[in-house]
């Protein structure tokens, strides 16, 4: 892929945020994509249910001409897992740090399971009003004072404040609603695997990448590796992208 041009027929890199996130996560990736030429555009992940926000990227990606790699961070890759079966010009998928769940799996049980992960002990929940009237949802937020060490490890602490203040809250849904058909059984897949996860958990995402036949690629880095190891990341999405392009 030429750097300062678009290859013909390469695909539109669209960039997925996980959860306590938001597209900005992806500033560093996007810079360095854009310096080689390659389209890129970070949506916004609604964080309201897996359900919710697959259909929602989905939708977003329906609308782009030409193929599209999707690449997920954290829960994002459960939600490009499930929209890539809802678009029919997904051609792969990259994992950052990320979840690629099988059919019926609920994040939350996946996440119970992991030795690496401390997540769920930093975890506030918060309450939002339902749509319809209804009693109000739950959703979780990661308690600020437990951020850096839980999510962020390897950036400035004065960052990871800055991160925690700015946090999107992710639904009770996304971690207790079963996930559909995964895409990743029928597209290629690459995988980044953050040596020093303790927010998703090293174990249980290296163990996803491995189940999902995606190549692997192991980045010393936490949780948020696509900010702290930018160039990295964005190795393997030019990878990816020149494979499937």
């Amino acid at each position: 892929m030429s750097e300062a041009t678009r290859t013909a027929g390469a695909p539109t890199v669209v960039l997925v945020h996980g959860a306590f996130a938001d597209a900005s996560s992806w500033t560093g990736v996007i810079k360095r994509l854009q310096a080689k030429g390659v389209p890129v555009t970070a949506t916004a992940n609604p964080l309201r249910g897996v359900a919710a926000d697959s259909a929602y990227v989905a939708s977003v990606v329906n609308q782009l001409d030409g193929p599209v790699l999707l690449v997920g961070h954290s829960y994002g890759g459960a939600v490009i897992t499930n929209a890539a079966t809802k678009a029919t010009n997904v051609v792969g998928l990259v994992f950052v740090a990320a979840f690629a769940p099988d059919e019926g799996e609920r994040l939350g049980e996946a996440e119970a399971a992991s030795k690496d992960s401390v997540l769920n002990s930093a975890l506030v929940p918060l309450h939002y009003p339902a749509a319809d009237g209804g009693e109000p949802a739950v959703e979780f937020a990661i308690d600020p004072a437990r951020f850096h060490d839980t999510f962020a490890a390897d950036l400035p602490v004065e960052d990871a404040a800055i991160m925690a203040a700015t946090q999107r809250p992710v639904a009770e849904l996304a971690f207790s609603e079963p996930t559909g058909p995964p895409a990743w059984k029928k597209l290629p897949s690459w995988a980044v695997v953050a040596t020093g996860d303790k927010a998703a958990g090293t174990d249980v995402i290296a163990s996803m990448a491995s189940r999902a036949g995606a190549t692997i690629t192991e980045v010393e880095g936490s949780h948020v590796v696509m900010i702290s190891q930018p160039q990295a990341v964005t190795d393997v999405i030019l990878d990816a992208a020149a494979t499937v392009g």
